[in-house]
C-alpha cells in the first residue's frame, strides 16, 4: 500500500504554510507549554554530558545495542517494502506502537515507512530514558534530567509533525486540504489566546451548565466573594460548611456541572454550604501578601460564615492550595484567636512539601530567587504561566494529543467541563507567590514548628487539634499521595485518611452519583503511607459518601433550614456563581 500522498497542487502551499507555522508552535508552544526554559535545557544538556562521561563503558554499550535494534528495524521495513513478511525485528517496540494512543490508528501500521518511524521513535525513547536512568548522579539531578528527557521525547514524537504523520496526510487529502486550513486558524487563535484549547469552549458558561448551583453572593471584598448555596434539604447540619478552594483556578471545580458537584452532593446531603470564590488579581491589587490570603480571605470567610449562620462554630474543607491556606490560617490563629471551626476536610493538600513531584525540577533555588526579583515591587503571576507549568507535567495527555488534533488534523476538541475548568485559570498576586515558593516549596518550612510566622504569630500545625478528614489521590501528580498522607502526622486531632483512585482532578471529582472508580480507608495510622496502605480496605465507588457519612458522625444534630440566604448585616449581593468567576485571564 502506498504512502498517502496528498495532491501537490492543492495542497502543498497550505503544507508548507502549516509546517511553517508547527515550527512556529514548536519553538512557542513547546518552550512555554512543555516547561522548556532556554537555561533549564542547557542545563539540562550539560548535565546529561557530565554524566554521560563519567559512566562511558554503560553509555557505549547501551549505543551499540541501540544501533543493532535500528539496524534490525531499517531491514524489517525494507523487507516489508520489497513485499515480504518477515518477523518482527523488534518486539518491545512493537508491542508498544500497538499500546500508545498517539499511534493506534491503522495508517500507522498499513504502510512500511509509518511503522518503521513510530517503531524508531519508540526504541529511541526507550535507548534514552534508559540511558538516563543509569546514569550515576544525585537524586535531584537524576529527577531533573528524567522529566526534561521525557518532555524532550514526547516533543519529538512523529506524531506531531504533518510530515510524518499518516493520519494528518490522509484527512488532508480526503478533504482537500481543508482541514490543514482549519488546523491553522486554530492555531492561529491559540497563539492569540496564549493556550492550547483542550474542550470546546463555546460549549460551557459559567452560570448557564456549570457552576449552576442556586445561591447568592453574600458578602465580598477586594480578594474573594462568599458563596451561600439554597438548601434543598428541610432540616440541615447544625453547623454549616464552608469550602476554600484553590486560588490557582476558579472555585467551579467544586461545582461542575450537576451531576458531578461537590457543592451539591453537600447540599443534597443536607448541609449549609458557604464556598470562597477568589479574586482574579488584577494590577489594583499586585502586592498582596500570603498573610492578606490568610486575614483578609480565609479567616473573613470563617466569620462571615459563622456569622450568617449564628453557630458557634463551622466545619471547613479545603482542597489543594485552598487546603494550605486553611491550615496555615487555623495553626496561626490557634495561637492567641482559635478560629471557630470545629473539623477539617483536606482534599488533595500539601502540607508537607519534601515531595512535591516533578512540579518541584521546576522549583529550585536559582528559579525563587529569579522570581523574587522580578516581583520584589509587586506583580502579577499570569494563571497561563502557572497552568503551562502544570500541563508539561503531562504533556502527553494534556498538551501534544491538541496539537495533533486541533492544529495538524483541523478538528475541534470534544466538550468537557474538567478541561474547560482546567483552562480557566486565576492570576495570583506577585508577593504571594513569591513567599509560597520560598518558604512551603523551596524551605518546606509549612511542617516545621515556628518555623514560618504568619500574621506575626508562630506557625505550628500540631496546634490544630480537630477531627480531620485527609484525602489524597493514589496517581496525583501534583499532590502525590504520600505526601498528602504526611498531614496526619502533622495535625493533632481524631484522624481519617482515604486514598482516592486517579489522579489529582479526576480523583478528587469522583461523584456520589456515578459511583466509579474505588477508594482505600481504614489503614493503620501512625507508621508510613505505604504501611498504611497495606492494612487498608479497597472499596468499591465513589470516596464521597465515605466523607459525607463521617461528616454526619461528626455532626449528627439537624436543624430547620434557612429560609433565606445571608441575613440582616450580610444581605445577598449577587446571585451566584458571581462576578469574580466571570473574570478571565
Amino acid at each position: 500500500m502506498e504512502a498517502p500522498q496528498p495532491g501537490k497542487h492543492a495542497l502543498e502551499p497550505v503544507l508548507e504554510t502549516l509546517g511553517q507555522t508547527n515550527h512556529a508552535l514548536m519553538e512557542e508552544f513547546g518552550a512555554r507549554l512543555a516547561g522548556f526554559r532556554p537555561e533549564e535545557y542547557q542545563n539540562f544538556l550539560r548535565e546529561l554530558a557530565q554524566a554521560v562521561a563519567k559512566d562511558a563503558p554503560r553509555w557505549q554499550a547501551l549505543q551499540a545495542q541501540y544501533y543493532e535494534n535500528q539496524a534490525a528495524l531499517w531491514m524489517n521495513m525494507l523487507s516489508r517494502a520489497a513485499g515480504q513478511n518477515p518477523p518482527v525485528a523488534t518486539p518491545a517496540a512493537a508491542v508498544a506502537a500497538l499500546t500508545d494512543r498517539r499511534f493506534s490508528a491503522p495508517e500507522w501500521g498499513e504502510h512500511p515507512l509509518y511503522d518503521y518511524l513510530r517503531q524508531s521513535y519508540l526504541l529511541t525513547a526507550t535507548w534514552l530514558r534508559e540511558a538516563v536512568s543509569s546514569l550515576q548522579m544525585e537524586p535531584a539531578t537524576q529527577q531533573r534530567l528524567d522529566f526534561f528527557m521525557r518532555q524532550y521525547i514526547d516533543a519529538m514524537a512523529p506524531s506531531n509533525f504533518p510530515a510524518t504523520n499518516p493520519e494528518v496526510l490522509k484527512k488532508a487529502l480526503e478533504s482537500g486540504g481543508e482541514s490543514l486550513k482549519a488546523g491553522l486558524q486554530n492555531l492561529l487563535a491559540d497563539m492569540e489566546k496564549g493556550r492550547i484549547s483542550m474542550t470546546d469552549e463555546t460549549a460551557f458558561e459559567v452560570g448557564r451548565n456549570i457552576a449552576v448551583t442556586p445561591g447568592a453572593v453574600v458578602f465580598e471584598n477586594e480578594l474573594f466573594q462568599l458563596l451561600q448555596y439554597h438548601p434543598t434539604t428541610a432540616e440541615v447540619a447544625s453547623r454549616p460548611l464552608l469550602m476554600v478552594p484553590p486560588c490557582i483556578n476558579k472555585y467551579y471545580i467544586m461545582d461542575l456541572e450537576p451531576s458531578n458537584s461537590l457543592v451539591k452532593y453537600a447540599v443534597d446531603r443536607g448541609h449549609t454550604v458557604f464556598l470562597v470564590s477568589w479574586c482574579n488579581i488584577d494590577e489594583s491589587l499586585r502586592n498582596v501578601t500570603w498573610d492578606d490570603y490568610i486575614e483578609t480571605g480565609v479567616a473573613t470567610a470563617v466569620r462571615v460564615t459563622q456569622a450568617i449562620a449564628g453557630t458557634g462554630q463551622i466545619d471547613a474543607l479545603g482542597f489543594c492550595v485552598g487546603g494550605a491556606l486553611l491550615s496555615c490560617a487555623l495553626a496561626a490563629y490557634a495561637v492567641d484567636q482559635p478560629l471557630p471551626v470545629a473539623s477539617l476536610t483536606l482534599m488533595a493538600t500539601l502540607l508537607d512539601y519534601s515531595d512535591v513531584g516533578e512540579i518541584g525540577v521546576y522549583i529550585d533555588r536559582a528559579f525563587v530567587e529569579q522570581r523574587e526579583k522580578q516581583l520584589e515591587h509587586g506583580g502579577v503571576v499570569p494563571g497561563k504561566e502557572l497552568a503551562m507549568a502544570f500541563s508539561s507535567l503531562r504533556a502527553n495527555d494534556l498538551i501534544w494529543p491538541y496539537v495533533v488534533n486541533n492544529y495538524l488534523k483541523g478538528e475541534k476538541p470534544p466538550a468537557f467541563d474538567l478541561l474547560y475548568w482546567n483552562g480557566d485559570g486565576t492570576n495570583l498576586p506577585g508577593p504571594m507567590f513569591a513567599w509560597y515558593l520560598r518558604h512551603l516549596y523551596l524551605q518546606n518550612e509549612l511542617c516545621l514548628p515556628n518555623a514560618l510566622t504568619v500574621l506575626g504569630r508562630p506557625v505550628d500545625l500540631s496546634r490544630i487539634r480537630l477531627p480531620a478528614y485527609v484525602f489524597g489521590a493514589r496517581e496525583d501528580h501534583i499532590v502525590p499521595w504520600k505526601s498528602a498522607y504526611q498531614a496526619t502526622r502533622l495535625l493533632s486531632g481524631p484522624m481519617e485518611f482515604v486514598l482516592g483512585a486517579s489522579g489529582h482532578i479526576a480523583g478528587s471529582i469522583n461523584p456520589a452519583s456515578k459511583n466509579r472508580r474505588n477508594y482505600w480507608t481504614g489503614g493503620t495510622l501512625g507508621g508510613t503511607a505505604d504501611e498504611w496502605l497495606a492494612t487498608a480496605t479497597d472499596v468499591p465507588g465513589s470516596w464521597w459518601v465515605h466523607w459525607g457519612d463521617w461528616m454526619d458522625r461528626l455532626n449528627p444534630e439537624r436543624v430547620s433550614a434557612p429560609q433565606a440566604l445571608g441575613n440582616a448585616q450580610y444581605p445577598p449581593i449577587e446571585p451566584a456563581p458571581g462576578r469574580y468567576v466571570q473574570a478571565r485571564c
